[in-house]
């Protein structure tokens, strides 16, 4: 069974390897981040309002040696064992002169509870597709700190004939640790708030 899942895996991964080197048109695939454009997600979020002014794209940052292509569409990451505190992800996708981007693709994942990444299956991975508005909605779990390493979740956006966006978001309230962290930039901390059941985080990304 396992060795049957993991020739799946390196099926897919090299489908996916073969996406990326092959330019194709903008109606089937993504150039850079090779999933379908599929149009726009239902409406979620009309009622979101930027954060602040869309004068310039969201900062990049290194997707680090854990990135998985080819995740599960889905905006609900949790797993039927998880532990950590229940974290709603949100936000708007715009271009840099605030028009919303619908049906932009937004690939996440981070580590689980322990600092761990799943680097077999696809525990705490998943893409979707922006709304109408530009809105996209995940519900995870805070990760945890590891070695050398803040909290942070590992973004990939992109819509259909923008730029491609791989960069990392950031919890306000891990001053201490966000210090130590050398990849760590204030402009890509999100906005955080606790609730009863869980945190809520924002995030609007530019691009």
């Amino acid at each position: 069974m396992t060795s049957t899942f993991n020739t799946r895996r390196r099926i897919l991964n090299s489908i996916a390897a073969a996406c990326l080197a092959i330019p194709l048109s903008k109606s089937a695939y993504s150039k850079s981040i090779g999933y379908a454009f599929s149009g726009p997600a239902a409406d979620r979020g009309l009622g979101l309002l930027p954060l602040r002014p869309c004068t310039s794209g969201t900062r990049s940052s290194t997707a680090g040696p854990f990135y998985t292509p080819s995740t599960p569409l889905r905006s609900d990451l949790r797993e039927p064992d998880t532990k950590g505190s229940t974290l709603v992800l949100e936000g708007l996708v715009m271009t840099s002169d605030c028009r919303p981007v619908a049906g932009a693709v937004i690939d996440i994942w981070h580590c689980d509870e322990n600092g761990r990444y799943d680097n077999i299956g696809y525990r705490y991975r998943g893409h979707q597709y922006t709304d109408a508005a530009g809105s996209y909605h995940f519900v995870t779990i805070r990760p945890t700190i590891y070695t050398g390493r803040t909290e942070h979740i590992h973004v990939k956006v992109q819509g259909e004939g923008t730029r491609l966006l791989t960069t990392q978001i950031y919890f306000p309230d891990q001053q201490a640790h966000n210090a130590q962290d050398w990849i760590f930039k204030d402009e890509l901390l999100m906005e955080l708030k606790k609730s009863d059941q869980g945190w809520h985080g924002r995030f609007d990304f530019i691009l």
